[in-house]
This record gives structure tokens, sequence and C-alpha cells, in this order.
């Protein structure tokens, strides 16, 4: 993590009229780094994502004996076939910095690697729990240690003779189903995955890609995933579009800054990644539109244009939860700022991301005299687009990349004057936020603490 700073907003955005491109998507830059890894020859992948959690998946993978080489904006990966990992210690250490995604889908690859593997992150990271990989690849046959320690530092050894098993995933977690995924690349006969709650498709979509035995299966209640493992993976070449994730901030500024227009280029539009543009238009009277709609390295990609908008209270649909799970901070703040009551249920995944965000968002809307109520898998706001910043206002991120944009966001939207501590947090998803919202006449001030 670099230097610790803040930033402090004291002017409300003024309208703006502007055409765009964000960031590269962090959750497929870190799949392309990993699936390169097990695969036979030079894969090239054209926009990686250069921010800190990708940067350190990269260095991961690096420790792991994987050679990767950047070549302007391509980056070579020598892969060399499954559980081709280069040990040279008794218990390889490995930082994962703040990325819940490296240390998940890692987890996944060694678990069928023989060899002790101690993974490691950051403060916010090594608080976050570690069950939902434990439980299933223990059942594979790998072991973790210390026993009954669910958060990192933790040391995985993994097994040479993993079993075949069939999963059940019913929290509606891309991460868990990913990481069984990879874990079963390696592992002779068929991995299958019940899938009860759906969620993101990235790792199916990139090992069809690829050409893994994989297969999706709609049944009654969710997908039936089936994989067979030691299958020889050969190089790829992949383009990475941009993070929705991230485009999710801007969108909410063009929404409510009267008068103003936003063209996002080259957004990915998968079906399992659009929610919060679902809820938006179908439910709160957003005008967002997707044209120029296209398949890119097997993704569906598009251009948003947005307009700001009359928006209307939620009652956010339990079903559409897993699709929008990145992007909640940010619609809380839209929901802060719309006039009446706006209801969010099934959301209990929130208090497990790098921050409780349920909590962190709450305490921060109380602070400026917007009403909620929440339990633990729930929350309700009572939005008021008349609410002003009144006073000097402190907000902290708690190691939150997405809790310190959303205020931003939120402060730019009101004026007043609100300080985001430990800003440097933005840096592990959007790296050039700061300089995004100010090409669109945002005024933000950097603070070195």
């Amino acid at each position: 993590m670099n230097k610790s700073f803040s930033v402090s907003i004291n002017k409300k955005i003024e309208k703006f009229n502007r055409t765009l491109k964000v960031p590269s998507d962090k959750s497929l830059s870190i799949r392309a780094l990993i699936l390169a890894s097990q695969c036979i020859g030079i894969s090239k992948i054209k926009n990686l994502l250069e921010s800190e959690d990708v940067l350190n998946c990269l260095k991961a993978l690096k420790t792991l004996g994987v050679k990767i080489i950047r070549n302007k904006n391509i980056y070579l990966v020598y892969g060399n076939g499954l559980n081709s990992f280069k040990i040279k210690k008794k218990i390889t250490k490995i930082y994962v910095g703040n990325s819940g995604t490296t240390a998940r889908l890692l987890s996944g690859l060694l678990s069928t690697h023989a060899g002790k593997f101690y993974l490691h992150g950051d403060k916010s990271m090594n608080k976050r729990d570690m069950s939902r990989v434990i439980m299933p690849l223990k059942k594979i046959g790998c072991f973790f240690y210390p026993k009954k320690k669910i958060t990192l530092p933790l040391t995985i050894e993994g097994t040479s003779m993993p079993l075949a098993q069939k999963h059940i995933e019913n929290k509606g977690s891309a991460q868990i189903k990913s990481l069984i995924l990879l874990s079963g690349l390696s592992t002779p006969g068929t991995t299958i995955i019940e899938e009860r709650k759906i969620s993101r498709n990235h790792t199916e979509l990139f090992l069809k890609k690829i050409d893994a035995d994989i297969k999706v299966t709609k049944i009654k209640k969710g997908n039936l995933i089936t994989l067979k493992g030691q299958k020889n993976l050969h190089s790829f070449n992949y383009t990475i579009s941009s993070d929705p994730s991230s485009a999710s901030f801007l969108i909410a500024l063009a929404l409510l800054t009267p008068n103003s227009r936003l063209v996002i280029k080259n957004v990915i539009c998968n079906p399992a990644r659009i929610g919060f543009l679902k809820i938006l238009k179908q439910k709160m009277n957003a005008n967002i539109k997707i044209k120029n709609l296209r398949k890119i390295s097997g993704e569906s990609v598009g251009n948003i244009i947005v307009k700001s908008s009359n928006l209307r209270s939620i009652n956010c649909p339990r079903e559409l939860v897993p699709f929008l799970i990145d992007e909640f901070c940010i619609l809380f703040v839209i929901a802060a700022l719309t006039k009446g009551l706006s209801k969010f249920s099934g959301i209990g995944e929130l208090r497990h991301k790098e921050s409780d965000r349920i909590k962190n968002m709450e305490i921060g809307l109380n602070k400026i005299g917007i009403k909620t109520k929440s339990t633990k898998d729930s929350l309700k706001i009572y939005g008021n687009p008349k609410i002003k910043i009144n006073k000097k206002l402190d907000i902290f991120s708690k190691g939150d990349h997405r809790v310190a944009m959303s205020w931003t966001v939120l402060g730019l939207l009101l004026g007043g004057s609100l300080k985001v501590h430990n800003f440097e947090t933005v840096k592990t998803s959007f790296p050039n936020f700061i300089n995004l919202v100010k090409s669109i006449g945002g005024k933000i001030e950097i603070k070195k603490n």
C-alpha cells in the first residue's frame, strides 16, 4: 500500500457533458493472469488493470515462479501448464495485499499443488473471512494451518491426490465458485458445482474461451456446472474492457448533477455485471442507455450513455443482489439523495467485503442526517434530496476503496466540507479516479497525512 493520504471536497460539481473511458476490469485482470499461469505457452493480455490488487496478484504469481513481462500495454505470461508453480522453499510466502479475489482464487490452484504456501495480506485483508475458501478445499484433500483459524495469515498444504467432489454453492459468490473450478482444473475426474444462487460467470466464460472441459446446464434452481479435470490448456490472447463497477461512481455523478450527460466507452456489459444499471433504469427511472453492444474476448461490451434524471426510491429485489454486489455503496448514496424510502434486503454478503459496508455507509449517512435502519442482511434508507453538509465531516474508509469513492461522490453532489481519510485504498482498484473526476469538473484536494 502507498503512503496514506486523504482527500477534501468543498465544492459541488457543476453540470458536465463528457465522453471518457474508465480503467479495465479488475475481476477479469486477475482471472486472466491466474489462468494464463496454468496454460501451456505465452498468453498475451491487453489492457491489464495496473491497480494495486492486480499488481499484487502478478507479484504473487512471480513468487511462484511464473515469468511475466510487460511489453507496452500487453502483458506476456509464460505458462508451463497445470501445477507448474516452482517451489524453492519448504514454505512459500505469498503476499496478496488487499485482494480477496487473489487470495481466494489462488487458494484454489494451490490446493492441488503439493507443497506448503503461507498466504498473508494487508491489515484489511487479514480480517476477512476465509472459511468460504477452507470448507470446499478441505473436501478435496488439502489442509489449512493453524487449524480452526479462518482469517489470514494461513498456511495451505496442497494435495497431490485431490478428489473430485460435488459442491453446493448457495451464497451467490463468484469467488467461491471460481476457486472450486480452479482446484478442479488439476483434479482427476469431474468436479460438480450445484449453483443454487446465481453469481457472476466470468470464470465459466473464460474457461470456455480457453477450451476447458466445462459445461453449464440450467436446472430448476440455478445452474449445474461440471468440469473435467487434468485437460491441458493452451495460451490465449485476451483484451480486457472497462470495469462496470468503476463506471458506477461516474454514473452516479451524471444522474444526480442537473443538466449533465456522460458517455463511458467500452464497458463490460455481461448480464451478470449490470445489475446496477438494471436497478437504476428499470426501478429508479434513470435515463441510461447501452449502445454499440458487441463481444470482446467472450464478454459483452458496450458504451453507456447517462443523462441526469429525476430518480425514485426503490425496493431492491433480492434476486439482483449478486449482480451489483460491488455497486451497493454508491447505490446507497444515490438512495440517500432520492426522495422516499429505499429498501435493500439479502445484502448480508456486504458485511464480508473489504469492510462491513452496511455498517460503514450507515455511520456516514447518519452523520449527515440521513435516517437509516439495518439488520444483519438488510438496510433501509430514508432519502432526502434536500440534505446538506452543515459542518466539516470526516469519513473513515476503513481500508475500503468503494466506501472511499462513494463518499467522495456524495461530497461532490452536496458540496459543503467533507474529508475522506485513507484514500490511498482506492489505488487497489481505480488508480486514476481523482484525475477522471477532475476531468469532468470535480474539485478534489489531496491532503498528505
